[in-house]
């Protein structure tokens, strides 16, 4: 049976589906990155090989996505390599063909996007400000002692939300502690943490954006469902969390690699080989560009980064 496999490379997790012909999933992992894109793909590879085994699946197409896609495209030899606008879209389009807009929320990164038709025709990304992402929940959990897991639930118990500052992280982790010296309760501060990560979702990356239902929220803070129930409040929409919403990414990618028909032989075999990268500045003109090189053993494999011929790299530089 033919086998599609997607990878979604991101800064705090990596996540990989395999799906069969007719877009079912066959096995599929979550783990985090931990600062080791390679290191997280290999171990993600052993995973799913694991989850496989037995199963007469036979991968025969990669796409990659996420932060760092382009170097587990190369080690990977992927046949698709997509920003992940593209792959969040095309996998929720064909989870839910109706969607109008999809909230997505990462560990550090967060994004809107419009959808008319099936295409996406507008979206949003947030840029450096990460207090409307699940790292920014994540710390904040820490701080009061809780489990992150625990966070959405703790929330809905709350009758009475603390207003939480959200413009941004030092702000909001301020008036957190203020407000808790002062006798807040923690189920109310928890809400209101929850109100305010959807407060600057909507005032940042939504601002100037049509928001229309059908919505569905994905990534990892998808999960939460004190945020969730927050954006319902905000929007006035009903919003869907699919079960597989933090798997959105490699999900559509696994979707591209599917439909792109350029199919190769795939083998685990990928994750025992040693790979390294290399780093420069090129000074051969004014750009100064950065030039990044992958290597299987001493052999390059690839090269990128050059804006121009002068930055050019050759195999056994």
């Amino acid at each position: 049976m033919k086998a599609y496999l997607g990878i979604d490379i991101g800064s705090i997790s990596t996540k990989g589906v395999v799906i069969d012909s007719d877009n079912n999933i066959l096995a599929s992992e979550y783990l985090w990155t931990e600062g080791d894109p390679m290191g997280a793909v290999k171990r993600l590879l052993k995973v799913l090989e694991n989850k496989l085994a037995g199963s007469d699946a036979e991968i025969v197409a990669v796409g990659t996505t996420g932060s760092a896609r382009k170097l587990i495209g190369v080690i990977t030899d992927a046949a698709v390599v997509k920003n992940e606008i593209t792959a969040h879209a095309i996998g929720t389009i064909t989870l839910h063909p109706d969607v109008a807009t999809i909230f997505e929320i990462g560990g550090q990164d967060s994004k809107i996007i419009i959808i008319e038709n099936g295409f996406v025709v507008d979206y949003a990304m947030n840029t450096l400000c990460a207090a409307g992402t699940g790292s920014f929940l994540s710390s904040q959990a820490h701080r009061l002692g809780v489990s992150v897991e625990d966070f959405g639930e703790i929330a809905l118990t709350s009758k009475n939300p603390t207003n939480i500052a959200a413009r941004c992280t030092v702000f909001a982790e301020s008036d957190l502690v203020h407000k808790a010296q002062i006798g807040h309760k923690k189920e109310d501060i928890i809400a209101g943490l929850c109100k305010a990560v959807v407060a600057n979702y909507i005032n940042n990356i939504g601002r100037g954006k049509r928001i229309k239902a059908p919505i569905v929220f994905q990534g990892g803070v998808s999960k939460n469902v004190g945020v969730k129930k927050a954006f319902e409040d905000e929007v006035g929409f009903e919003v869907t969390v699919d079960d597989n919403g933090h798997l959105m990414g490699a999900f559509g990618v696994a979707v591209l690699a599917r439909r792109s028909g350029k199919e190769k032989p795939f083998s685990f075999d990928v994750a025992d080989v040693e790979f390294r990268t290399k780093g420069f500045e090129c000074p051969k003109c004014a750009n100064h560009c950065e030039i990044i090189c992958v290597y299987s053993g001493d052999k390059l494999i690839d090269s990128w980064g050059n804006k121009c011929d002068n930055g050019a790299v050759r195999v056994n530089r």
